[in-house]
């Protein structure tokens, strides 16, 4: 059944919009994803300004996964990584004890290019918050995909529907990339306690209701879902184990708050490694926000 509905909020980043998802005030995280941002479609003409770019900046305590429907950006880190990412391929990078990363539109800027994707963060379990940072890129081929009946899928990270991504993940959890034509059906198992679906573009039915672009449906355990098309459709289904509450401020997760404190004064204080390749200029601290009570869940 479905327990929330959850409408993106529009975002301007400075040259181009998202649409965030979460966290949502009545709703933090699903399994162990924390954040979800819909990018785009932006439309980038040749001579896109340099301001419109991510300049290097800093998480602990995750790991982000990008996952682009059109478009490409090129990422770069403080573990030595450049790689572009185009549409059907994953950028996975962990965060960890810390890292810090750019992500620039440089073949927009050079050729024009339409950027449609999703962002979102993954918290660590208990026991991994610490872990080395990391990064790997997997092309389309690393993949699996399946389809049947107007259905066309891809098992973007962890596991679900009888397969396995090659994407090494820190908890139980899964990410997949549905097609439906109009009138494709298919359904969501109910293989994790916590599950959600967003829809990207098009509409689909689920219990009788119509969702379209720009709404997650967040669903109860137990229950295989039902989704039927009734355009041609984008959706994005995820879940997994939760990892337990999570502090989030500006880019930082942790189940302890004086983790992120300690973060935010490395940060501050330069002690944080830039990437090789894209040190010059970078995002400064915001100002503290008030702090919240209570880690979300």
């Amino acid at each position: 059944m479905i327990e929330l509905v959850i409408n993106q909020r529009r975002k301007n980043l400075g040259g181009f919009e998202v649409g965030r998802v979460l966290p949502d005030a009545r709703r933090r995280m699903v399994g162990p994803f924390v954040f979800f941002d819909h990018m785009g479609p932006a439309d980038f003409a040749p001579g896109l300004p340099r301001s419109v770019d991510v300049r290097p900046h800093p998480h602990i305590g995750l790991s982000t996964v990008t996952y682009l429907f059109s478009g490409e950006i090129m990422h770069r880190d403080s573990v030595g990584s450049e790689q572009p990412i185009r549409a059907g391929e994953v950028n996975w990078m962990t965060a960890g004890r810390g890292i810090t990363h750019s992500e620039r539109f440089e073949k927009g800027r050079l050729e024009g290019d339409v950027l449609h994707g999703i962002q979102t963060w993954v918290a660590l379990p208990d026991g991994e918050e610490e872990t080395a940072p990391a990064f790997s890129h997997h092309e389309q081929d690393d993949l699996p995909v399946y389809g049947e009946g107007g259905l066309s899928a891809r098992l973007v990270v962890g596991a679900a529907f009888g397969a396995r991504a090659r994407v090494r993940t820190y908890s139980p959890m899964f990410y997949t990339h549905w097609v439906l034509q109009a009138g494709a059906v298919a359904g969501l198992p109910a293989e994790y306690p916590e599950r959600a679906a967003y829809v990207a573009t098009g509409e689909v039915e689920i219990e009788g209701q119509a969702f379209g672009a720009g709404r997650m449906l967040v669903f109860g355990p137990g229950d295989t879902i039902a989704f039927k098309a009734l355009q041609p459709s984008t959706v994005m289904l995820l879940g997994g184990e939760p990892v337990g509450p999570r502090y989030l401020e500006w880019n930082f997760v942790s189940s302890s708050r004086e983790r992120i404190e300690q973060a935010k004064a490395d940060w501050r204080a330069g002690r944080m490694r830039l990437p090789d390749a894209d040190h010059d200029d970078w995002i400064s601290l915001p100002p503290d926000p008030t702090p919240p009570a209570n880690p979300m869940s």
